[in-house]
């Protein structure tokens, strides 16, 4: 009993005075107002890197590597052990099929990403993008399970994410939107999706708008649209829910957007820090002196080269006018 309560002391003290150790895994000791590369070197290494979705208490984060030609999109996972991130691993449900855009629930026990899987195990793989889900077990994650219409349809569907009431916010290319990909919701009632609604002239447009990140009180939407259609043009813009009207989108300004590819944003469950993927390149910067293969090869090949990194930024600082 002695040695019980002296291990609980010294963990007790351990935590007052080494608060690091007792936050989530992207919680910084100083306020970051401009964009950085979050986790360098580990999950932002010199890859495509994109598409953070973390836990709720912010140990777990699952994030999507893809190749440079998007020929292959994989979700891999990392944990934040020992004061650092693990080296990623291939989340348990992907590494086959073309996966993406994941989205971890509240409460943590589900995880909905996008798959071009068969339906069925015996069929090939799809032709177009369906939303999907995994259930945490006992065992660990259940199987994918397929989200049937009204969710999915036969063209592609992209970036789930959910309000605390459960109404699930996607994009999708379905016939009848705007443009070629609209975002659409649908509310939940009684387990069972209703039918999938088009947001509406405010934030849908005749060229493409993907991936919404709703607040979860659905008082605020940040989405990527490419405006013209080229996702060389893809930005990050806002919306705000007016008594259930939502307003004209605007595009956040710099440093939030850029020149380069701006998308899948999030912000995390405790609200302080906004999360997006972006292919800006600092590579751009002038060398001192000429370099050997070595160095060359090191600085190509690391985060911030221009495929494409996860940045991090405090979420006040993009002065939001939330009411």
């Amino acid at each position: 009993m002695i040695k019980f309560i002296t291990l609980s002391l010294l963990n007790i003290f351990s935590a007052l005075f080494n608060p690091i150790s007792c936050q989530p895994g992207y919680w910084k000791t100083s306020s970051i107002k401009s964009p950085e590369i979050f986790a360098e070197g580990i999950i932002s290494a010199g890859d495509y890197d994109s598409h953070a979705a973390f836990t709720p208490g912010g140990d777990t984060v699952f994030f999507l590597r893809s190749a440079p030609d998007f020929s292959t999109w994989t979700i891999c996972v990392s944990y934040f052990e020992n004061g650092k991130w693990t080296k990623p691993e291939v989340a348990p449900f992907s590494g086959k099929y073309r996966d993406a855009d994941p989205f971890v629930s509240k409460d943590g026990s589900e995880v909905y990403f996008i798959s071009n899987r068969p339906v069925n195990e015996k069929d090939t793989a799809k032709p177009d993008e369906d939303i999907w889900k995994v259930v945490k077990t006992s065992n660990g994650w259940s199987k994918p399970i397929h989200l049937d219409a009204p969710i999915n349809s036969m063209m592609d569907e992209y970036y789930p994410t959910m309000t605390d009431d459960g109404t699930l916010y996607f994009a999708s290319e379905r016939k009848g939107g705007k443009g070629f990909s609209d975002i659409y919701f649908a509310k939940s009632e009684n387990g069972k999706y209703l039918k999938a609604v088009n947001i509406g002239d405010s934030i849908n447009s005749e060229y493409n708008e993907y991936e919404p990140f709703i607040s979860p009180d659905e008082k605020y939407m940040i989405f990527m649209a490419t405006r013209p259609n080229d996702l060389r043009n893809a930005d990050l813009f806002v919306s705000y829910n007016n008594n259930g009207k939502w307003t004209k989108a605007e595009k956040l300004p710099s440093p939030f957007n850029s020149n380069a590819i701006e998308w899948s944003p999030k912000v995390t469950r405790d609200g302080k820090y906004f999360f997006f993927g972006s292919t800006r390149n600092k590579l751009k910067e002038a060398i001192s002196k000429p370099e050997t293969a070595e160095q060359l090869n090191r600085r190509i090949r690391s985060s911030g080269n221009g495929l494409g990194d996860i940045y991090q930024v405090d979420f006040s600082a993009l002065h939001l006018q939330i009411h």
